[in-house]
């Protein structure tokens, strides 16, 4: 696959000092509409037919109510400032989120706050295949790791339920610091947390917009595709296998 790239092509022969990754999309990925949510409805004890969940599946898909997820094919005017605002805060996210679900007619208001309290699950999750590896690599070569993401709501339990928190040295999330990407100083934060300046520390994301703001800094970026799981096998091994020394291919 190709990888896109930003920045100094000499920090990747080896000074590479930290690594940043994106989590959605990069690291994990969040499980498809329909399952998420066919798994609400089971355990709401509300009984679809399954035309009526499949279609309601593909609302929801278009409003873009899965965060994580597709963004929203038609975003209504009211609820733009909201949006463009939803990672600052856990209030704000919810309430985005919550919001795009109601505009789909579920067969029972309450559905919308069970589904959007089912994507912050483990469950909800999948890593891409090369994640454990990957991030193990880095560790046993004494390359620290800081996820930086654009979220309201904390996702450490998602890393620890999946095995691999302890490959991880910092998390920088956007609500936690009233501060999304592509704000540099997001990524300042991480840089920080990590010991290292900006030039010495890879983003590895799946945004050309936010992730690849960590360029303003002087971060060198690599950016991989927001794929399913099942067709991305390699994207991170692709992207850190231009740090030759650290062996990752």
């Amino acid at each position: 696959m190709d990888v896109n790239a930003y920045g100094d092509e000499g920090v990747l022969a080896g000074a590479v000092k930290g690594v940043m990754f994106d989590f959605s999309g990069t690291l994990f990925r969040v499980q498809p509409t329909e399952d998420w949510l066919r798994a609400v409805v089971a355990d709401s004890g509300i009984e679809l037919p399954e035309a009526e969940l499949t279609g309601l599946a593909v609302l929801l898909e278009e409003a873009g109510a899965l965060p994580g997820g597709a963004s929203p094919r038609r975003l209504p005017g009211r609820l733009e400032p909201l949006w463009r605002e939803r990672d600052l805060s856990p209030e704000q996210h919810r309430a985005a989120y919550t919001a795009l679900t109601l505009e789909v007619p579920l067969p029972s208001p309450e559905l919308a706050d069970a589904l959007y309290e089912r994507h912050w699950t483990p469950a909800a999750w999948r890593p891409y295949p090369d994640t454990a590896a990957t991030l193990a690599a880095l560790h046993d070569r004494g390359v620290p790791v800081a996820v930086v993401s654009n979220i309201g709501w904390d996702l450490r339990p998602v890393f620890r339920a999946h095995g691999v928190d302890r490959y991880v040295d910092a998390y920088v999330l956007s609500f936690e610091h009233g501060v999304q990407k592509p704000d540099p100083r997001l990524f300042r934060v991480a840089c920080e947390a990590l010991g290292a300046a900006p030039a010495d520390v890879l983003m590895v994301g799946d945004d050309a917009v936010a992730d690849a703001g960590a360029a303003a800094l002087g971060c060198p970026v690599r950016l991989v595709e927001h794929l399913p799981v099942e067709q991305r096998p390699s994207g991170l091994g692709a992207a850190l296998g231009l740090l030759g020394p650290l062996g990752l291919l």
